[in-house]
């Protein structure tokens, strides 16, 4: 089953995508595979919580699963940091994120 999202790139520009959620693709997967990000600006770590390359702010009133400590961590870290934060390698596709709405943070 796919479902649709919309997602605002760093230039301001909203992308209505369709992401597959029987294939365990993560957000950051998403961005990449339709090219929303410049190659080398996001997902840099390879999807570990490593980095903060794939951070966005989730503007939909959906619920996400509970952050993992990992995530927790490098999200302390990261600059442009807001409430609505999270990694988006960290965001599973899954049928209960039809309509999610996301912003991508500005690189840092």
């Amino acid at each position: 089953m796919d479902i649709n999202i919309k997602i605002k790139d760093r230039e301001g520009v909203i992308h209505d995508v369709v992401a597959p959620t029987d294939m365990a693709m993560n957000l950051m997967e998403v961005v990449r595979s339709y090219e929303l990000a410049p190659e080398g600006t996001i997902g840099i770590c390879g999807g570990m919580a490593m980095c903060a390359s794939c951070q966005c702010y989730v503007t939909s009133n959906h619920e996400l699963p509970e952050m993992s400590d990992d995530e927790d961590a490098m999200l302390a870290e990261a600059f442009d940091v807001e409430d609505n934060s999270r990694l988006g390698c960290q965001i599973q596709m899954t049928p209960d994120l039809e309509g999610l709405v996301v912003e991508l943070a500005p690189e840092s």
